[in-house]
């Protein structure tokens, strides 16, 4: 499959996804799921191991193939199981699927990096992967704030000869502020929206 078919299958699948989620919120808004926690926590499962590994599957899944928005499914995570062990299953998650990415791009290289994110995204970035020693300090500066392409820039450290230890290393240390910052932002400004609306 070439890079331009797996791009446009990528790209339908996240439509797919985008729909979805925007189907099924306005759905769940109609129930009244949304105000009513007890009810969100039913969606995952009250189960209290198989929930969270519902949850954790689902973030990994959707950081390497981007079915639903990372902000839906953070968000999801502190509101159905509250900010401490939301936060610790959002963690998890998103850890072990950037790992994921980025071995997935150290294995199958540009081709199916470029498959995953556009053009405009890797010649954007492309030239920090100059300088190994700068590399490294952008990448986890930029995964430590909130507003870098946390997932595209996990694909294009697998271009690097950063070690797997230390690549997840920096995930590891760097991830904790930007999930938890990125978390609250949704949270309270979905309750602000939702105040505004009410």
């Amino acid at each position: 499959m070439n890079v331009a078919v797996s791009r446009k299958l990528i790209n339908f699948i996240s439509i797919i996804g985008i729909g979805l989620s925007i189907a099924l919120t306005i759905y769940f808004f109609n129930l009244g799921v949304f105000k009513d926690l007890d009810s969100l926590r039913g969606l995952v499962g009250d189960s209290i191991i198989l929930g969270p590994i519902i949850f954790i599957f689902i973030q990994i899944v959707q950081v390497v193939i981007p079915i639903i928005p990372g902000g839906i499914s953070t968000a999801a995570g502190v509101l159905i199981f509250g900010p401490y062990a939301g936060f610790i299953y959002n963690y998890l998650g998103i850890c072990i699927g950037s790992v994921i990415i980025f071995l997935l791009g150290r294995r199958y290289g540009k081709p199916f990096i470029l498959s995953m994110i556009s053009e405009k995204t890797y010649a954007k970035y492309i030239g920090w992967l100059d300088n190994q020693n700068r590399f490294e300090k952008l990448f986890a500066l930029a995964i430590f704030l909130p507003v870098a392409p946390d997932d595209a820039l996990c694909l294009m450290a697998g271009l690097t000869n950063i070690s797997v230890k230390r690549f997840t290393l920096i995930i590891l240390i760097a991830k904790p502020l930007s999930i938890f910052l990125y978390s609250m932002a949704l949270i309270y400004g979905g309750h602000f929206l939702s105040g505004l609306l009410g």
